[in-house]
C-alpha cells in the first residue's frame, strides 16, 4: 500500500525530530523531547486509525464521526507540537533553523489534513 502524502510528510517530520533531538540537553530529554516524540507518534497513529475507518453508507453518521474524531485528535496534537517546538527552540533544544523546518512540515500536514476533512465532508454531502 502506498502512503498518502499526508502520511509521508508526518513520517518525515517524526524522523527529522528524532534525529535532531538525539543529543539534546539531558535536562530536557525526559520532558520536552519525550513529549515531542510521543506527540509525533500519536499523530501518525491517528492518521492510520482514521484511514482505516471506512465510511459506510449504511452507518454513515457513526463511521464519519469516528474518522473525524481521529482526524481532530491528530490536528490538536499537531497544534501542540507547534507549541512544544517553539518551547524547545527557546530552551536551546533545537536550533531556530530546525524550528522553521518543523513548522513548515507541520503546517503542510495541517493543510493536508484539512483537505482530507473537507473531502470527507463533500463525499458524504455535508457543507464545509
Amino acid at each position: 500500500m502506498q502512503d498518502l502524502r499526508l502520511f509521508k510528510e508526518a513520517k518525515e517530520l517524526c524522523s527529522y525530530v528524532m534525529v535532531i533531538t538525539e543529543k539534546s540537553p539531558v535536562k530536557y530529554r525526559h520532558t520536552i523531547v519525550n513529549r515531542l516524540h510521543n506527540l509525533y507518534l500519536d499523530v501518525i497513529e491517528n492518521f492510520y486509525l482514521a484511514n482505516e475507518v471506512f465510511i459506510d453508507e449504511t452507518n454513515l453518521t457513526s463511521t464519519y464521526r469516528l474518522r473525524r474524531n481521529y482526524q481532530n485528535a491528530a490536528l490538536s496534537k499537531l497544534q501542540m507540537i507547534g507549541f512544544l517546538s517553539e518551547l524547545a527552540m527557546k530552551r536551546g533544544v533545537i536550533l531556530p533553523k530546525q524550528f522553521e523546518r518543523i513548522t513548515k512540515i507541520a503546517s503542510t500536514c495541517q493543510n493536508l489534513l484539512g483537505g482530507w476533512i473537507a473531502s470527507d465532508k463533500k463525499r458524504i454531502g455535508l457543507k464545509s
